[in-house]
């Protein structure tokens, strides 16, 4: 049988971009983005954990900026770690594509897409 791990996200990045490079020299950036619901009188927000790799990486450091509007297509990826004899996990949206819906750094809209090595 066949499986499927897809996310698309419309919402707002949350944090500021940040990018690093891992020890093989690849860039890394990462972001949050915030979808937010409402269901009558009430509102709800979901926080997404993104991490893009290579030249997408390299773009959505240098054009995305808090409060934008972004689409975003991956699939979802759990990390663990132990710090001090407890196991954490995360859940991360490991991005191949991004589009900038919103104002961004400069002046036109760019879709990037990037397929990313599972």
């Amino acid at each position: 049988m066949s499986s499927l791990n897809s996310q698309t996200i419309i919402g707002n990045v949350g944090s500021e971009p940040e990018m690093r490079f891992v020890p093989s020299g690849k860039a890394t950036t990462s972001f949050s983005v915030a979808c937010n619901e409402k269901y009558g009188d009430k509102e709800s927000t979901e926080w997404f954990s993104i991490v893009t790799w290579n030249k997408l990486a390299e773009v959505c450091n240098q054009y995305l900026s808090k409060g934008q509007q972004v689409y975003v297509e991956g699939r979802t990826q759990t990390r663990s770690w132990e710090t001090d004899g407890v196991k954490h996990y995360k859940q991360e949206v490991i991005a191949n594509k991004v589009i900038f819906l919103g104002q961004r750094k400069q002046e036109n809209t760019e879709e990037i897409g990037e397929d990313v090595p599972f």
